[in-house]
């Protein structure tokens, strides 16, 4: 009886197995996407950073200056 369970479990593990391996090779993800999120998220950054450089730093500046010792 125990042969029988053991077989049985090994098929079922190994049918499992395949199963999750055709899985992972079907949900390969979207590279493509990822880059592009990527890529205007640097562009983004990159306008906001030419665009308000003096008074990011002003506030950066008013910032570090207002913080006093405990």
């Amino acid at each position: 009886m125990s042969v029988r369970f053991t077989r049985s479990a090994t098929h079922v593990a190994t049918r499992l197995a395949a199963r999750l391996q055709v899985r992972l090779m079907e949900e390969r993800g979207d590279v493509p996407g990822w880059v592009l999120v990527a890529v205007m998220t640097a562009g983004l950054v990159t306008a906001l950073w030419l665009v308000a450089d003096t008074q990011l730093t002003g506030v950066l500046n008013r910032a570090i200056s207002s913080v006093t010792k405990p």
